[in-house]
């Protein structure tokens, strides 16, 4: 579920992030279109009242420079406009000196425009800070010419604060407008990636349990879309794959009761003849291989038909009080007059802990035992000793078996307890004899690890609880 959860974010990254980052681009297209069409709008009144009052002046008027001057500070002073706009008449000095707002000298408001204006005898604009009030304006300056000569400018001015505020309006409705869509774009993406995505989470869970090995599980079909199609197809082979593994432990099962018994017979008859003294050395030699094969292959085909009932779920345990100390020393003593035999010597580390009595399968867990010295002794032989102990330790006992051989390479140690795995081993074997084991030692609750042992060999590790 968290990888679909990593999806899922994915998605709406790219859905919901990618309709953000386009509106966004809008929203900044939007207004700067609508803020330059304003302002050119404003810009443009403005520089039209400029032009029509420095026509008035120009044409209609025909005065001495006294009388041409003061018909400039009158018209500031009565202009009509005076409630939208401010009509300002500034000298070449940069003095004010009168405005629609009432006559009086002061200080220019130095703004650009009204240099450019007087330089350049033609209108000029400005956007920007009022240098008195500090107040965000629109000016537009126009020079005012006498017989050739500047004589002063008037000056257009107006506060942008209402188009600005009806810009700010624009931008709050477009990105409330954004909000929306993102909102519907989120809803609408996230119902449909858990329409997706809930059923492929479901699949996946099933196909892991499919993989794990519950074969022949079904998935529930809920649409006849594509994820549907992928439903019947895993159904399939779900149920292919269990057909197919009854058939394979039905054969094994078959196969292994039919070679006990002719296995029990050759390894009868071996002993049997062995006890013979009249046999030559040649003879005795081979009826000893040939019991010793046969033992190993009675072994293999008890554990096949042991790993065919984990398979089927019939494993079963008969649960008693048992002395587990006893039972492992019988084992090792058993084992080592058999491992003498190939000059390996196993080593039981004794000691006086208490080992107390526990309810366990007392058969089982020999055949555990037997099952990993018998593996020290075909992987790590070469060590030429296995040493065996058993302790108690925060109320668990603890089965230690070491060999001393090569060891198990590092990226094999999280595998050797799989079925049929064998590694880089070339000993012979099923390979599903740790397999049992660590089905055995986890039916009495307990675990089985394996590492290697500091100064080479490996180490395989029984803990089982005191109490159950």
């Amino acid at each position: 579920m968290k990888k679909i959860g990593r999806l899922r974010r994915r998605w709406l990254m790219n859905t919901v992030g990618v309709v953000c980052l386009l509106g966004i681009i809008c929203v900044l297209v939007i207004v700067m279109v609508f803020a330059a069409n304003y302002y050119s709008a404003m810009e443009s009144d403005l520089r039209y009242r400029a032009q029509n009052a420095t026509n008035y002046f120009g044409s209609n008027l025909s005065q001495n420079y006294k009388d041409f001057y003061q018909s400039c500070i009158n018209y500031t002073v009565n202009f009509e406009s005076k409630n939208v706009l401010e009509l300002q008449f500034v000298d070449t000095a940069g003095n004010l000196i009168s405005t629609s707002y009432g006559s009086w000298t002061g200080a220019s408001p130095n703004t650009p425009e009204i240099t450019k204006a007087i330089s350049n005898l033609q209108i000029e604009p400005f956007v920007g800070r009022d240098t008195v009030t500090g107040e965000r304006i629109m000016a537009v300056s126009s020079p005012m010419i006498y017989n050739g000569q500047v004589v002063g400018v008037l000056r257009f001015v107006t506060s942008t604060r209402l188009m600005d505020r009806q810009i700010i309006f624009i931008v709050i409705a477009c990105l409330l407008a954004l909000a929306v869509v993102t909102f519907i774009t989120w809803t609408n993406s996230n119902y449909y990636i858990r329409s997706i995505l809930i059923p492929v989470a479901e699949i996946t869970e099933k196909a892991k349990r499919i993989a794990a090995g519950s074969y022949g599980i079904q998935i529930q079909k809920a649409s006849d879309d594509e994820i549907g199609d992928l439903v019947d197809t895993i159904n399939d082979m779900s149920l292919q794959i269990s057909q197919h593994e009854k058939m394979q432990r039905d054969f094994i099962s078959s196969l292994s009761h039919e070679l006990r018994t002719p296995l029990t017979s050759i390894t009868g008859w071996s002993e049997t003849l062995l006890a013979d003294d009249k046999l030559n050395p040649d003879t005795r030699r081979g009826m000893r291989i040939i019991l010793r094969e046969g033992k190993r292959l009675t072994e293999m085909v008890v554990d096949l038909l042991d790993f065919n009932r984990i398979q089927d779920d019939r494993m079963t345990l008969n649960i008693d009080y048992a002395d587990i100390r006893s039972e492992f020393e019988d084992t090792v003593f058993m084992y080592s007059s058999r491992l003498a035999q190939d000059n390996i010597t196993l080593d039981y580390e004794d000691n006086d802990e208490e080992i107390p009595e526990i309810p366990c399968d007392a058969e089982r867990l020999r055949q555990v035992f037997l099952n990993i010295l018998n593996n020290a002794a075909k992987h790590g032989g070469e060590g030429k000793r296995i040493t065996a102990s058993m302790d108690m330790e925060d109320n668990e006992i603890v089965v230690r078996i070491r060999d001393f051989g090569p060891g198990i390479p590092e990226d094999e140690l999280p595998l050797v307890k799989k079925k049929f795995y064998k590694g880089s081993s070339k000993a012979r074997g099923t390979g599903i004899g740790l397999a049992i084991c660590d089905e055995i030692v986890s039916m009495h609750n307990g675990s089985l690890t394996l590492e290697n042992a500091e100064g080479g060999g490996t180490l395989v590790t029984v803990r089982l609880p005191a109490t159950q």
